[in-house]
């Protein structure tokens, strides 16, 4: 009886973090540690990561010291990369590493490159140990959390919403003399400036100048506190901001790029180049396989620009996204499905209304409704593959180590043209009855 009652029970616990999951994550997110480490170590693989991904940072820090090896190693490898990044970031360098021998090496990379951030950069600066707290959180609540943890580095408090959004701040001092049953939210006042983890020294020198503040939050692309650069780095970053601004007033910084020696530039430029020549033959020796066709039907070489320019904004915006998610740490490499889901169905659409209006287009200047059909099918595919190719590549780069940035276009426009040429040559050579 006992054992059916307990399987009875297990199941209403189940049931209701499956069907009442934001109701069932503020309550989770209310228990003490070892409660939610206790339940952590009974859940399901899925619902496991689940939970632990909706964690406070401070309580999914513990759960990466205190629960067993397998559940680790589990949340490592299938644990959402952006949030987890921003949990190892709490970590010293040695246990950062000790977590990474627990997966694979793809894995491994993917989170290395969300872990690290350009240097001098705001994500380089700040300290990811910090202390969130919830705006509907008593003062009594509030001082309860802060000794257990027994851990404040700051003389502002932030608080965040229940998907970690950066609200509003409470000085420490107006906690400590609070009634206890006072609210953060009634204790709270506005955030005088908040920076991206992206931001550079200088918008973060700049804050400083304009604020004079001594303590400076971090936010990620979607709002998210990450970190605070405290007094002691923003200093520090004002010095070194001064002494590269003295720097560059004689003409000796190391970042200056638009005085470069004709050499250098040269030396830079000149193998890309190559490789864009060697690609654009490729692209051209794809329409030489269609040369009879071609021949036979000038038209096509009339309207073969505008497929592959079609396919070619298509693939840009496409990376132009990923890139940008990629940079600002908004995505992790093992997201790409998702990514490359979302540009894929914009691409349908997109397509098949450039390709209504293509068609119209072919029909007013030529009149073969033929040729409208060929170029209207080959415009809707060379898109999706454009799209695509705009999220793949850069990922496939970023995975490999490389720089998204410094060879994406240059290979992205090699597969826009030749599918591009490919499937409107191709379908015209199969379809030539009706041109």
């Amino acid at each position: 009886m006992v054992g059916n009652a307990k399987h009875a029970l297990d199941a209403l616990n189940e049931a209701f973090l499956r069907n009442h999951s934001s109701v069932a994550m503020e309550v989770i997110r209310g228990l003490p540690t070892d409660r939610v480490m206790a339940l952590l170590e009974t859940q399901p693989s899925a619902e496991m990561i689940h939970i632990w991904d909706n964690l406070l940072p401070d309580m999914a820090t513990a759960a990466l010291q205190q629960l067993s090896k397998t559940k680790i190693k589990l949340i490592m490898q299938r644990g959402e990369p952006v949030r987890l990044a921003r949990v190892l970031l709490r970590f010293e360098a040695q246990i950062r590493l000790e977590l990474m021998a627990l997966i694979d090496a793809s894995r491994q990379r993917e989170l290395n490159v969300l872990v690290e951030y350009p240097e001098n950069s705001a994500g380089s600066l700040m300290d990811p140990r910090f202390i969130p707290l919830y705006e509907t959180l008593t003062a009594r609540e509030a001082l309860h959390r802060i000794r257990k943890l027994k851990s404040i580095t700051s003389r502002q408090l932030y608080l965040i919403d229940k998907d970690g959004q950066l609200q509003r701040m409470v000085e420490i001092h107006k906690l400590a003399l609070a009634e206890p049953e006072e609210t953060l939210a009634s204790l709270s006042q506005p955030i005088p400036a908040v920076v991206s983890a992206t931001a550079t020294r200088e918008e973060i020198v700049e804050q400083m100048d304009l604020h004079r503040i001594s303590g400076l939050p971090v936010v990620d692309i979607a709002g998210r506190l990450i970190g605070l650069i405290r007094y002691d780095a923003l200093v520090e970053a004002m010095r070194e901001e001064g002494s590269v601004d003295m720097l560059t007033m004689f003409g000796a910084s190391p970042d200056e790029r638009a005085l470069s020696d004709v050499s250098f530039v040269v030396r830079k430029r000149l193998p890309w180049l190559s490789i864009n020549l060697l690609t654009a033959f490729l692209a051209a020796s794809v329409v030489g396989l269609f040369e009879d066709t071609i021949a036979k039907f000038t038209a096509l070489a009339i309207l073969l620009p505008v497929v592959a320019g079609q396919s070619g904004n298509t693939g840009a915006q496409a990376l132009a996204v990923t890139m940008r998610g990629l940079a600002l740490r908004e995505i992790g490499t093992s997201q790409w499905f998702k990514v490359a889901r979302k540009e894929i169905g914009a691409a349908f659409f997109n397509g098949l209304a450039i390709a209504l209006l293509t068609a119209i287009g072919v029909l007013v200047w030529n009149g073969s409704q033929g040729l409208a059909f060929v170029i209207s099918i080959s415009m809707v595919i060379s898109m999706l593959a454009a799209a695509l190719s705009g999220v793949v590549i850069p990922v496939i780069l970023a995975s490999l180590g490389q720089d998204p940035a410094q060879s994406s276009s240059i290979i992205l426009t090699t597969v826009t043209d030749v599918v591009g040429f490919f499937s409107f040559l191709g379908i015209a050579t199969l379809l030539s009855g009706l041109l």
